[in-house]
């Protein structure tokens, strides 16, 4: 995959397109938030982001990837840039935006969990990794399909926080679900980007509410 580097309001973001990458045509994007171990001021780091490398392994892997890079804290200090970028990206013309999709894992996690709950006209699916959120809020997503994922021996970041923002969504008339890993401690994510159920999921979604935002 070609992976390009871009700059948005002081905020660095890696682009991995397709090996068939054409300007001919548009392509379903997946926008991943790293967790809090990928802190950097250089994107060099993201470059061996788990999603990137599980997507290598497919044949034929169809999105557009955009990882964007957090220099502070957490995302949150960075958020009207993020925000931004959001929208930045479902305007751009090789961007399918009916097929944008959020993922994130531990902090990236939490923070794709809310943006999510701040953007949804601007998500077909959404599947947060070992985060947790505002739950009380979580009715924003009653038309966005979730799917979370969690260790069952996470002790970073306990599954309960997964499991109260899936109730939370399905209690308000949402469609998420969760999947356990019951060995597995903080890092789900690795089974998860290397599981092609996950894209597949993806795919299946389409979000007509794009048009109420552009």
């Amino acid at each position: 995959m070609k992976c390009m580097e871009y700059e948005l309001n002081n905020m660095k973001y890696l682009v991995r397109y397709p090996d068939d990458y054409s300007a001919d045509r548009k392509y379903p994007v997946i926008l991943c938030l790293h967790g809090a171990g990928t802190r950097s001021s250089d994107t060099e780091i993201l470059r061996n982001y788990s999603l990137f490398n599980e997507a290598a392994k497919f044949k034929n892997f169809p999105f557009i990837i955009i990882a964007p890079l957090c220099s502070e804290n957490t995302w949150f200090d960075l958020w009207p840039t993020l925000k931004a970028l959001v929208r930045e990206v479902a305007q751009l013309p090789r961007m399918d935006e009916k097929r944008i999709y959020l993922t994130g894992n531990s902090m990236g996690g939490y923070a794709a969990w809310q943006l999510a709950m701040s953007m949804p006209e601007y998500f077909a699916a959404v599947a947060p990794i070992c985060g947790g959120g505002m739950y009380w809020n979580a009715g924003r997503l009653m038309n966005v399909p979730v799917w979370a994922f969690h260790g069952a021996k996470d002790r970073t970041v306990f599954p309960e926080e997964s499991e109260k923002m899936v109730s939370a969504v399905n209690a308000a008339g949402g469609c998420a679900k969760l999947t356990v890993y019951p060995d597995a401690e903080h890092n789900s994510w690795t089974p998860t980007y290397s599981n092609p159920e996950l894209y597949e999921w993806f795919l299946s979604h389409v979000n007509e509410r794009i048009s109420s935002v552009l």
